[in-house]
């Protein structure tokens, strides 16, 4: 085990806490103006699938759990789950509904994720932090909206909605931070 600040654990990582594993679902910084900074975590414990949320001092220790982060390639969905490959051994690893959770609409075949192993089996997993989709529908722009701060809703080809600016339109391609949903550019392609 590592002991690392609260402030520095993410989503996707393993903590050992009164000897249980958890895979953090969730994790923000929270600095109030007044009082101590905190960091708040949603996590589901590895045995049951129980989910819990904590909140520790920034500043304070918390134990990772050693787990092996690996590169797995995205195979296809079943009844069993979704299944991935190791590119290096060909060995394949089905992983739950439940540990894969909103990451679904962005699985593609063959695009490569990062896995994090613990004992032979998947805790969590890492998406690339961009993806590039293409919009498939939108609202058109009104007249008079200012470019600067006024977004309008999307949906992209994957089914996702997202926050666009007015000038981009059903057909382009826009560049989204797979954390959070939200538009970072048009595509450059």
């Amino acid at each position: 085990m590592v002991k690392v600040i609260a402030s520095s654990v993410r989503k996707g990582n393993v903590l050992d806490v009164d000897g249980k594993l958890y895979v953090v679902l969730t994790a923000a910084n929270f600095h109030p103006g007044k009082g101590t900074p905190v960091t708040q975590v949603d996590m589901r414990r590895i045995v049951d699938g129980v989910k819990v949320s904590e909140r520790w001092r920034t500043t304070e220790q918390v134990e990772r759990a050693f787990v092996e982060d690996k590169t797995y390639q995205f195979l296809y969905e079943d009844g069993e789950g979704f299944h991935f490959m190791n590119p290096e051994n060909y060995d394949q690893v089905a992983v739950d509904v439940e540990t894969v959770g909103d990451a679904k609409p962005y699985l593609q075949e063959g695009m490569s994720v990062i896995l994090s192993i613990y004992e032979g089996m998947a805790l969590a997993l890492q998406l690339p932090r961009q993806m590039t989709f293409e919009i498939v529908e939108t609202e058109p722009v009104v007249k008079g909206q200012t470019a600067s701060s006024s977004y309008k809703p999307a949906i992209l080809n994957n089914g996702v909605r997202t926050m666009v600016p007015p000038h981009v339109n059903a057909g382009t391609r826009v560049v989204i931070l797979t954390e959070d949903n939200s538009y970072v550019e048009r595509a450059k392609d």
